[in-house]
């Protein structure tokens, strides 16, 4: 039988301590008896590797949640509003602004002829009644040569009691049929007589350019 073992020294002697070769490791010594030198010697490597893994998990985790921190912390200031940012106005200070802007980009017209035929045709464009400057300009310069005030006392209409009136002789009754909205109810209005008389003109004539006579 052959025996493999080593040799642990003490302060004054030695021993061997043997195990047959081939033996299983329940032959092995039990608890309370002398520990083989092979085994005492991987204890103490045994620590150390669990030691060495320990601290480098612990530090994996300060690390992971290192980066966490700084992420977390990225993200807030990024989310976080401005300290120098301009505040809201009120609501009834924006409401008052946009009123005051849509004021303010109302399309103005002149008091002339040349400012009542082109707001005339801006209404008669959104009412989607006919007509072209020229033919109201035509038209007005020979019912009225361009006088708002112009009134016709001696044909029929006058007569009758109810004379041509404005821009584009209008009678009364007919204002009233052809009146259109967003304008005076006014018949000598220049804008109002203008949008009323082409709308009757559409009505009647298919547009107020095609009239070239007396309607």
């Amino acid at each position: 039988m052959s025996f493999r073992g080593a040799t642990r020294r003490t302060g004054r002697t030695s021993a061997r301590t043997l195990r047959p070769a081939g033996r299983s490791p329940a032959s092995l010594p039990r608890p309370g008896s002398p520990r083989h030198p092979f085994l005492e010697s991987c204890i103490p490597m045994t620590a150390r590797t669990q030691t060495s893994t320990s601290r480098i998990a612990r530090l994996r985790t300060f690390s992971f949640a290192g980066i966490a921190t700084v992420c977390a912390s990225a993200a807030a200031l990024t989310l976080a509003p401005s300290a120098h940012a301009a505040p809201k106005a009120p609501a009834s200070t924006a409401a008052d602004a946009a009123a005051v802007t849509a004021k303010k980009a109302k399309k103005a017209y002149p008091n002339n002829l040349d400012g009542w035929i082109r707001e005339a045709l801006d209404i008669m464009k959104k009412h989607d009644i006919p007509g072209s400057y020229e033919g109201l300009h035509r038209n007005i310069m020979r019912e009225s040569s361009g006088n708002p005030l112009a009134q016709n006392n001696w044909d029929v209409n006058a007569q009758n009691g109810t004379p041509s009136k404005g821009l584009l002789q209008v009678i009364q009754p007919t204002f009233d049929a052809y009146h259109v909205p967003g304008t005076p109810h006014e018949l000598t209005d220049p804008v109002a007589n203008i949008t009323a008389a082409a709308n009757y003109a559409a009505d009647r004539y298919g547009s107020i350019d095609n009239v070239d006579s007396a309607y």
